[in-house]
């Protein structure tokens, strides 16, 4: 058994489509609030806190939804078509009521550009799940590390291509000093990255075979299943596993504070502290993405030989090591350097580490028809954490001192490596030892 390669890096592309957006929308939107809005940092992190508390309920929702559905195309690709489709739209309208907020400020137009976001926000969540659960449906459980580390690695391109696109157009040089940033042409060719990656996807995947494909493939390898037979025809997990799963979900909520802490704030962080625009926090978060882009594949590989939660693990160090170092770096210095450099890139291999083998683990806890269903525990997790986190940050930031954001992400992410220590299901090396061919292959 041997993954396609060709087939995930399509799928993928969803993914990808994704993080171009997450990745802008956690860079700009900040920055307009703060800029253009005048919100302070505990209003405009609420508002950031908003997309995290929507997913909280859409993505189980529609996760689960997509499970239930059935249509010529497939069960997920009608979710991501219109949401992506939705999505598009509207990112091109938010810059309009940016700069026509600068023009001529009014209530009207600042209440027009957060129900335009909240309906963006949605429009996201009606895909996001779907679009991630469409990679367990056409994978095979042993391969799904592996397929997950092309996704990620799909996804790191699209927060690349952001990163690089606004490092391009908006770099120190050409922002200093102005009372006002026009990022329309931003929005426009994130959004158009968007139609194109989702249209691929549409054209190349073919949904309902694959995934009877690989339904069928499942069903000849029941020692695959974690669940348990109920009695009644339907499935669920032994209490050990559901134990494992909930300190798991736990581990996935503390990591993600840290970490998307810094994602949140590190543009106005940057600013207060080192005196530096966009385009130099964005040359650090794509010296990061990079770092994460070249380790995908090898923490793919890494994982099936000495299993996920090891490899997890290694990287919970690893981040937590670099936050302190960020804090030591970002406050001795008042500009960018090459150690700064090398930190971030540290950051994306420790973070791939993470996320390669993290959605993996949780949905090997499920059966075939489930898996729309825990990719929402999944995001239900890190959504939950989101929620709290720019608030937190935000608020300790301006009370404390800006200085705290890298401390406070570091004690996360250290928080998250005690509770992987009780996580004893979802890992693929017990599965190994118990001879099956396809785990063996997975080295091949």
């Amino acid at each position: 058994m041997k993954l396609n390669n060709k087939r995930t890096i399509l799928v993928g592309l969803a993914f990808l489509s994704i993080c171009a957006f997450w990745q802008m929308y956690d860079n700009v939107v900040p920055l307009i609030l703060t800029n253009t809005f005048h919100l302070n940092e505990t209003f405009s992190g609420a508002i950031m806190a908003a997309d995290n508390i929507l997913a909280l309920f859409l993505l189980p929702f529609f996760g689960g939804l997509s499970d239930k559905t059935d249509t010529r195309i497939g069960k997920r690709m009608p979710f991501i078509l219109f949401g992506t489709g939705i999505a598009v739209i509207l990112l091109n309208v938010l810059p309009l009521l940016d700069n026509g907020y600068f023009a001529a400020p009014g209530t009207f137009k600042m209440v027009s550009f957060v129900i335009v976001l909240a309906l963006l926000l949605i429009a996201m969540g009606i895909y996001r799940s779907p679009a991630v659960a469409l990679m367990p449906d056409v994978t095979p459980k042993p391969l799904r590390s592996k397929a997950n580390a092309i996704i990620n690695l799909m996804g790191a391109v699209g927060g690349m291509i952001y990163l690089a696109l606004a490092a391009v157009l908006y770099p120190n040089k050409k922002v200093a000093g102005l009372e006002h940033v026009n990022y329309q042409p931003l929005f426009m060719i994130v959004a158009a990255i968007m139609f194109v990656s989702v249209g691929i996807l549409f054209l190349t995947i073919k949904e309902p075979k694959l995934t009877a494909e690989n339904r069928a493939l499942e069903e000849r390898h029941p020692e695959w299943n974690l669940a348990e037979d109920d009695g009644s025809g339907g499935e669920v997990l032994p209490p050990q596993v559901k134990t494992s799963l909930g300190f798991l979900l736990a581990s996935i909520a503390l990591w993600f504070i840290g970490y998307n802490g810094v994602t949140t704030w590190f543009t106005t962080y940057v600013s207060q502290v080192m005196g530096q625009a966009l385009g130099g926090a964005s040359t650090c978060l794509l010296i990061a993405t990079a770092g994460a882009i070249v380790s995908y594949i090898p923490i793919g590989a890494l994982a099936s030989k000495i299993g996920r939660k090891k490899t997890i693990m290694g990287g919970i160090v690893l981040l937590a090591v670099c936050f302190a170092l960020g804090y030591v770096l970002t406050t001795t210095y008042s500009s960018i350097n090459v150690v700064m450099f090398i930190v971030f890139a540290l950051v994306g291999l420790a973070w791939a580490a993470i996320n390669v083998n993290s959605l993996p683990m949780v949905v090997e806890m499920c059966k075939g028809s489930d898996i729309g269903k825990f990719t929402g525990y999944y995001y239900t997790a890190s959504m939950a954490a989101q929620i709290v986190t720019p608030i937190l940050a935000g608020t300790l930031m301006r009370s404390v001192s800006y200085k705290i954001l890298f401390p406070y992400a570091a004690v996360f992410v250290a928080l998250s490596f005690l509770t992987m220590t009780r996580v004893q299901h979802g890992d693929n090396r017990p599965e190994a030892k118990k001879g099956l061919n396809a785990y063996e292959e997975m080295d091949d």
